[in-house]
């Protein structure tokens, strides 16, 4: 039996589910009028590539975990955005990755992971190719991480061990990175580390970044995954940890129960669509000034706010994206529950992100008053 037959089979079991992706690629301080019609197709392309990478899991009946992670390395593979291949520099001029995965509810794929894990970490990565296989490969070896939040050498050496690929440190440099974090610290650009080469490709959006890129997926069988990654802010201290690692702070997801209906009510509701139905899981990954993410504990805060408020998401996310305005921070959210409710908000001139349904249409957007399209 092929590894396929028993995915489509438990397809097929679920058809007619929903199934949903969003995705962002960082928010922050860029400008229409700063950038040009090339950097602007170049980012909308390449969300599109990175929405169809997690559509193409989904759309088979896939779990959300793998679609997270395929949309999430897609994009740390693209030098246009702030992880992996494209992260930023360290006051040090090092580069320090990090990212996280969490799920509403074990993978299907994975009965044997328990309830209770929930989610994990990674932080101050130097050598993980792409920290977003890390974490997944992390979150399901409870025996060789049974911790929440893992960081340096430990986390990559446990991951190498299940597999992970690691690369030397050069690996992440960027030209037009490595010119930014010196500019900004008045310090000459030229000449370029021997193993950084001249790049004539198009120079990123978005400067002095504090962003990430973040996925957060929704499958046929209900369950939300989260997956956050980023290189962290521009000419951090050496050691910074961000929201990005911090659960609660610049990801989360939940799943607070099922309602307990017989099998004739859940008949009728689908006939008359009369029952107002209350979300009952949520995914936010956050992108933007991670401290502020921290103080405000914003992911966490926009579960709570759909669970025992009874906000909509979107409202539920927007306020929590204000609050953070208040305080001082800058940043944008993605949110989206188990009805396959999107929320997008953002409290800056610009987020990338896009969506992508069971059409398979993706959309996108850069700026604050971009539509989706």
């Amino acid at each position: 039996m092929s590894e396929k037959q028993p995915l489509l089979e438990q397809y097929t079991q679920h058809k007619g589910q929903r199934y949903v992706l969003v995705i962002h690629g960082g928010a922050g301080t860029m400008s229409k009028e700063g950038s040009t019609p090339e950097q602007q197709a170049a980012y909308k392309a390449s969300l599109r590539a990175a929405l169809e990478a997690g559509y193409n899991v989904l759309r088979q009946g896939g779990e959300a975990m793998d679609a997270a992670v395929a949309a999430v390395t897609s994009m740390e593979d693209n030098p246009l955005f702030n992880s992996g291949k494209g992260a930023v520099f360290n006051v040090d001029g090092k580069n320090e990755l990090e990212a996280s995965l969490m799920l509403s509810k074990p993978p299907a794929s994975h009965p044997e992971i328990p309830p209770s894990r929930r989610g994990l970490g990674a932080t101050l990565l130097t050598r993980a190719r792409n920290p977003s296989h890390l974490v997944r490969a992390l979150y399901l070896a409870p025996s060789a991480a049974p911790h929440t939040f893992l960081s340096g050498a430990t986390a990559e050496a446990v991951g190498a061990s299940l597999g992970t690929e690691l690369v030397d440190p050069s690996y992440f440099f960027t030209e037009h990175r490595w010119r930014e974090h010196r500019r900004a610290l008045g310090l000459p650009e030229e000449p370029l580390p021997q193993h950084v080469r001249a790049q004539a490709d198009i120079p990123p959006l978005d400067q002095l970044p504090t962003g990430t890129v973040g996925a957060v997926a929704l499958d046929v069988r209900g369950c939300i995954a989260v997956l956050t990654s980023t290189g962290g802010r521009t000419n951090k201290l050496v050691g910074r940890i961000g929201d990005t690692p911090s659960m609660g702070s610049g990801f989360w997801a939940e799943a607070w129960g099922e309602t307990q209906r017989s099998w004739v009510q859940k008949v009728l509701d689908r006939i008359c669509r009369k029952r107002k139905r209350h979300p009952r899981a949520v995914g936010v990954s956050g992108t933007g000034d991670g401290d502020y993410f921290i103080r405000l504990a914003t992911a966490a805060t926009i579960a709570r706010r759909v669970q025992y408020l009874h906000e909509p998401l979107e409202k539920a996310a927007k306020t929590a994206v204000q609050d953070l305005l208040v305080e001082g921070g800058i940043g944008g959210v993605i949110a989206l529950d188990d009805q396959g409710n999107v929320a997008m908000p953002l409290n800056c001139p610009g987020m990338y992100r896009g969506v992508i349904r069971e059409d398979g249409v993706p959309k996108t957007a850069i700026f604050a008053d971009d539509e989706l399209d």
